[in-house]
């Protein structure tokens, strides 16, 4: 698995067309006295060429030492269905949320942008991997 930088954020973000993929997987698992969550997202690669026409992929995020999280449904909300993601760093913190929020273009989301967000989680390290389909 690759690890995520804060710097590389925004990089990472660009990537993966997040909006209108699936949330496949999510695992909570207690380690060494932290949370650990495991998402498995399939996601869209972002178009490089305009003759391409990528095909989803399994995008896995293991978050390491989870401080904080919500996971809620809202009523007539899609379950599975992943409106956007969007990633930050705060404070020393990654924070990832899985929902699309309403900022206003060139708006810089912040702590409580996350914290409003139906799917969130601030955790202190992130990393990724492409896994293949069983």
């Amino acid at each position: 698995m690759t690890n995520l930088q804060a710097l590389e954020l925004p990089n990472f973000a660009r990537r993966f067309r997040f909006a209108g993929g699936r949330i496949l997987r999510l695992r909570q698992r207690y380690r060494k006295g932290g949370l650990d969550v495991d998402v498995v997202l399939r996601v869209v690669p972002a178009i490089k060429n305009l003759d391409d026409q990528p095909k989803p992929v399994r995008l896995r995020l293991l978050l390491t030492a989870v401080d904080e999280l919500r996971i809620q449904k809202r009523p007539g909300g899609v379950p599975g269905r992943l409106p956007d993601a969007h990633f930050g760093y705060f404070q020393g913190q990654f924070f990832v949320a899985l929902d699309a929020w309403s900022l206003v273009s060139g708006e810089r989301p912040g702590v409580h942008d996350f914290r409003a967000a139906d799917i969130y989680f601030a955790c202190r390290d992130v990393s990724w991997e492409l896994v293949e389909k069983k």
